[in-house]
């Protein structure tokens, strides 16, 4: 009898030899698309943490990318500290900022927190475009980010972008398997399935609440350091309310929970609109219907997470199996 897992890995080796051989068979452009692919599944990884992992609802997820996207672009154009080194810095703002407003609301569940976060992502982005604190560049954003250095050598070409993105890929999908695999991932599923149930088993709900969603917000913020090393120019319009219902639907898509899932949804999600260009208008009706097809004919995702019992949208209740 073969080994289920043992198939999986070798599937999963395959896909990554694959992956990383593309550059040399593809054209800059279409590297270019799997950049982004790999940002945005960097971005839904992150977010997979704090939706899939603890089931708290994020739809404001696009404000911590923001926060280090601007971080990284603040030190950079104005005190030249070298764009790699403010990854940390990134990070450790959208996790400082994470805190800050979600502290207030972390008592919040399901919908309530939804619409908080909402409202999140909706003052991060107003702030920036009235330029607030006179840094950000308001609606023209920043200009004039360097272009990242590895050991002396200047990253360019979307070719050497693709390994620093699909790099930090890996290393995420490394680093966050053995977190489900640890004592603080199983308190976040316990979370996930009955918070009650886990509060009166002594689990401090608060607590793992908080460092989750720091936790994400911290790698998102990494993810947006990426971004303005990229792109070399940050604007509001690059984060606004559109890019976390695009992170939200990889995650819900993909199946929440399942770092395979996260992926393949990504592929999917950034991937298909590239090559149907023409109908770009259509994108949002098409997004909707598959959404809406899916909920109904497979709600638990594209490729759930093992062993999941519970539905995100109604915790508490079985889903079908």
């Amino acid at each position: 009898m073969k080994n289920p897992n043992r198939s999986t890995g070798l599937l999963a080796v395959g896909a990554a030899a694959l992956l990383a051989l593309a550059p040399l068979f593809l054209n800059a452009y279409q590297v270019d698309v799997l950049n982004s692919i790999g940002l945005y599944a960097l971005l839904a990884l992150s977010l997979n943490l704090i939706l899939g992992e603890a089931g708290l609802f994020n739809m404001g997820h696009a404000a911590f990318y923001a926060v280090g996207a601007y971080t990284a672009a603040i030190l950079n154009t104005r005190y030249q500290v070298p764009i790699l080194w403010t990854l940390p810095l990134s990070g450790l703002v959208a996790g400082l900022f994470a805190l800050l407003v979600a502290r207030p609301v972390v008592h919040l569940r399901g919908d309530y927190l939804l619409i908080v976060t909402i409202g999140v992502g909706e003052i991060v982005r107003i702030a920036l475009v009235n330029d607030v604190f006179g840094i950000t560049g308001g609606a023209n954003g920043i200009f004039g980010i360097a272009r990242p250095k590895l050991f002396g050598y200047v990253i360019r070409r979307p070719q050497d972008f693709f390994y620093l993105i699909w790099g930090c890929v890996a290393l995420s999908l490394f680093l966050f398997w053995r977190l489900k695999q640890s004592r603080f991932g199983r308190a976040l599923n316990y979370l996930r399935e009955d918070a009650v149930a886990a509060e009166g088993s002594g689990v401090d709900t608060a607590y793992y609440k908080l460092a989750v969603f720091a936790l994400g917000a911290a790698w998102a913020g990494m993810a947006g350091t990426l971004f303005a090393a990229k792109m070399t120019i940050i604007s509001p319009e690059s984060f606004s309310f559109w890019e976390s219902v695009v992170l939200f639907m990889i995650v819900i898509l993909g199946g929440a929970g399942s770092m395979a899932g996260v992926l393949l949804a990504a592929f999917l999600v950034i991937g298909l609109p590239e090559l149907f260009r023409e109908f770009a208008g259509a994108r949002m009706l098409v997004f909707g219907l598959v959404m809406m097809v899916m909920m109904v004919v497979r709600p638990q995702g594209l490729l759930p997470a093992r062993g999941r019992r519970f539905t995100l949208a109604t915790p508490g209740r079985e889903q079908k199996p």
